[in-house]
């Protein structure tokens, strides 16, 4: 399925439904970020009930802190 992540067309493999799955195939499942889905943001409970569907569109973004 091709989906578009942070403005890059990205083919997803098929084993992935669901944003929790998403996220732990790029390492950033145990990171604080936002995801936005289709232009609405989504709440870190609903990442594993938010099913995938070919097209969607993505935003991620992480905090990262600094001095």
């Amino acid at each position: 399925m091709n989906c578009k992540i942070n403005g890059e067309n990205v083919k997803v493999e098929p084993h992935i439904s669901n944003v929790s799955e998403l996220l732990a195939a790029y390492g950033m499942e145990n990171k604080i970020l936002v995801v936005e889905k289709n232009g609405t943001i989504l709440e870190k409970e609903d990442h594993i009930n938010e099913n995938i569907q070919d097209g969607d569109t993505f935003e991620i973004v992480s905090f990262v802190g600094g001095g």
